[in-house]
């Protein structure tokens, strides 16, 4: 069987600060790439399929991560309770 060709590649030259650089390369050696290159290639693709999801949403994601890894969760009740929400469901 063929082996399917892969699209030609082009080499795209960046400027960054060497601090900004240490943090991009502890950040792609601690999610397991290969190489720098196929982190940033990763990044980029991401940011252009999904050009609305932004740093808000990834911080607020996170932190509820930390939160339920933490164990810090509350019953939806409770939280509707909070904002003056409907209450339970028995109570409809």
């Amino acid at each position: 069987m063929a082996e399917a060709e892969s699209p030609e590649k082009t080499t795209v030259n960046i400027r960054m600060t060497e601090t900004f650089l240490t943090d991009v390369d502890g950040t792609w050696k601690e999610e397991g790439y290969n190489s720098r290159s196929e982190f940033i290639r990763d990044v980029l693709r991401d940011a252009i399929k999904h050009p609305d999801f932004n740093r808000a949403d990834l911080k607020a994601m996170l932190a509820s991560e930390v939160d339920i890894q933490e164990g810090n969760t509350r019953a939806s009740d409770d939280v509707k309770a909070d904002h003056g929400l409907a209450g339970n469901s028995d109570d409809e």
